[in-house]
């Protein structure tokens, strides 16, 4: 199950969660340390043992027609837990935007990297 957390919901319709200038990084998850809700709003919400890796910024950001997309995403150095999904947050404050779950892989120290999908809704719908 994929969503937006609610505080983000409520973030881009009051305009205060801003898509395309906002520090938007992307934290490979281990589910096992982490269950999402929607009422989660900050990465204090996430546990630290959850967090398998941050990426950097997110780059190449667009907005179209309610779509949010950006560049690919690549992580060097993965060690650590299993991830199961991703939650994308706002760097700054630690705001909490979306979950993205399906994923399963094991890190082994190599490069992890994060291919968005081209589909209509790309990495989220509004």
């Amino acid at each position: 199950m994929s969503a937006l957390y609610d505080a983000a919901r409520q973030g881009f319709l009051q305009g205060d969660i801003d898509w395309l200038a906002d520090d938007l990084r992307v934290i490979l998850v281990d589910t096992d340390d982490y269950t999402f809700s929607a009422a989660h709003s900050a990465l204090t919400d996430v546990p630290s043992a959850a967090r398998v890796a941050v990426s950097g910024s997110l780059t190449g950001k667009t907005a179209s027609g309610g779509v949010a997309d950006a560049d690919d995403v690549s992580i060097p150095g993965v060690v650590g837990d299993s991830v199961e999904a991703l939650v994308l947050y706002r760097h700054t404050d630690g705001a909490l935007v979306a979950y993205i779950d399906g994923l399963a892989m094991t890190p082994n120290g190599g490069t992890v990297s994060v291919v968005w999908d081209d589909g209509p809704n790309k990495i989220f719908r509004l």
